[in-house]
């Protein structure tokens, strides 16, 4: 029912702002500025664990609360991009009189052309298809950089995380509740790697053939001619942690692989059985794969 009711409401509001909203964004006319209420600004910022060692940057920053709540509350640094002149003073008088304005900076820039490189923390409250456009270049960003939206998701890329929040004073989107939904950019590990493992007083070569969509990652470990479908798992970050039961003798063995993923390796450990200490494991990209995305990303990547 409140998925409906969401639904319902997404399309009504997009309807009736969206079209401001793109042309605002083009530089041709002004923005229906919504503020998200604090208690969601607080919870946004909590769940993405923002701390001082923090660059946030929030996409659509209105009166500036996000980038100035990160600064003072969070100890961390950032700015805010938005369109609307009034907004963006208002924004930068309030980082000067909350005295972190050498923190909290504010630029009049069109959000899709903003350069997201420096961010550790993106923030936003856009409608969907806002978020949809925009989600290329979240997944471009460094694994690891965290994602915070307010009331829209990004479409087939599900949340790491999500809360539901009763905010009385909210009376737009669905009103009495506010919607947060938190993503980690995944590393890609799509394609085929190869390792060399000691098992038994010999070195074993594992195959792994990985399918990856979004952080979702599925696939197959070929070790000594046998072949095992691996269940699935998540690619958090640039870290990765999967079991999978191996065919061994008569029986099967349980294998625990974790490690960090970086862009021709994963370095990390293995534990081959159970009551066995983890060994030190390496595997080596063979052959790199593509992470799938919607139609709609991958036209974005073309013109791009």
């Amino acid at each position: 029912m409140i998925h409906a009711k969401r639904v319902l409401w997404t399309v009504l509001l997009a309807a009736a702002v969206f079209p401001v909203a793109a042309r605002a964004q083009e530089g041709r006319g002004d923005v229906i500025y919504v503020p998200t209420p604090q208690v969601v600004v607080d919870e946004m910022l909590k769940m993405a664990k923002v701390g001082p060692s923090d660059y946030v940057i929030d996409l659509g920053s209105g009166d500036g609360r996000i980038v100035i709540t990160a600064a003072k509350k969070f100890g961390a640094r950032g700015f805010g991009v938005d369109l609307d002149t009034y907004l963006l003073k208002e924004a930068r008088t309030s980082a000067k009189k909350e005295g972190v304005a050498d923190r909290a900076q504010f630029f009049e820039r069109n959000l899709f052309e903003t350069d997201l490189s420096p961010a550790t923390v993106i923030t936003s409250y856009l409608l969907p298809e806002m978020n949809q456009k925009l989600r290329p270049k979240l997944l471009a960003l460094k694994p690891g950089t965290r994602v915070v939206t307010h009331d829209y998701d990004l479409g087939e890329w599900l949340p790491d995380e999500q809360k539901t929040l009763i905010v009385p004073e909210k009376t737009v989107g669905d009103p009495g509740k506010s919607y947060i939904f938190f993503y980690i950019v995944p590393a890609t590990i799509a394609g085929q790697w190869e390792s060399l493992i000691p098992v038994g007083g010999r070195g074993v070569i594992y195959e792994f053939d990985f399918d990856q969509g979004f952080q979702q990652v599925s696939g197959d470990v070929r070790v000594d001619g046998k072949e095992a479908r691996l269940p699935l798992f998540k690619v958090r970050g640039d870290q990765v942690s999967f079991e999978v039961d191996v065919a061994q003798g008569a029986g099967l063995v349980k294998h625990r692989f974790q490690g960090r993923i970086q862009r021709d390796a994963i370095e990390g450990t293995a534990t081959i059985g159970s009551g066995q200490k983890p060994q030190k494991w390496t595997a080596r990209l063979k052959k790199r794969g593509e992470l799938r995305v919607s139609a709609l990303d991958a036209a974005e990547s073309v013109l791009r």
